[in-house]
């Protein structure tokens, strides 16, 4: 894993696969951008992003991911199956020797401006309530207005969701054109931001009931200012 963690993009393919010592070698990366070896430190390069994928079918041979590990994700996406025209276009590249041809579209530098740029991105004192509300109401549900939720979270999401949800929003925002967030902008990446971060009960597991379930209730009380 060292030689490979030197980069600016690093692909876990089926991440439950690798073993604790793996994921939890991942702990620091993430967070601190840098790894330590003994009483040496090696920063990471800049940008740096961890991208990791999970079957969430197949479970023989898998290990569990820890929750401080989860956390450090900014974003958990599902992806469902393909359309029938991409399946096509995915058997006619995958069945041939026709090479596809990488394309730079951005360098590393690049990237860094970009993001010193969503950094300038405005946000409302209000969205900011907004989100606060959104998160605690993860925890607290009942003081929402939310109480039929309160068994059915285990634990609401953490801190790092309030501060991933205001990042994510201003690169939303970028990515429409905008210098400002609005509520809407919360609204597109909450679920994003949430779905691995709230746990949900057993007793939701029981009702057959997801954290998009009820992360979808959750937006639906809360006052959008």
């Amino acid at each position: 894993m060292l030689p490979t963690i030197f980069a600016n993009i690093i692909l876990a393919d089926e991440i439950n696969r690798a073993p604790a010592k793996v994921q939890s070698a991942l702990l620091e990366a993430m967070q601190e951008r840098q790894v330590t070896i003994g009483d040496k430190t090696f920063p990471l390069p800049s940008p740096f992003l961890v991208m990791a994928t999970q079957n969430p079918i197949e479970q023989e041979g898998t290990y569990p991911l820890p929750e401080a590990q989860v956390d450090r994700f900014m974003l958990k996406v599902t992806i469902t199956y393909p359309t029938k025209d991409e399946e096509i276009a995915i058997m006619k590249k995958m069945t041939t020797r026709e090479s596809v041809p990488i394309v730079k579209v951005l360098t590393a530098d690049k990237i860094n401006q970009i993001k010193e740029i969503v950094d300038q991105i405005f946000v409302d004192e209000k969205l900011y309530d907004y989100v606060a509300n959104i998160v605690f109401a993860t925890r607290n549900p009942a003081d929402f207005g939310l109480k039929e939720l309160a068994p059915l979270i285990e634990y609401g999401a953490s801190p790092r969701a309030s501060i991933c949800m205001i990042k994510a929003a201003k690169a939303y925002a970028l990515l429409q054109g905008r210098g400002y967030v609005t509520p809407q902008d919360i609204k597109s990446i909450g679920h994003s931001i949430l779905r691995h971060r709230v746990m949900i009960s057993y007793e939701a597991e029981a009702e057959e009931k997801t954290s998009d379930d009820l992360l979808m209730k959750v937006f639906d009380k809360i006052d959008v200012p």
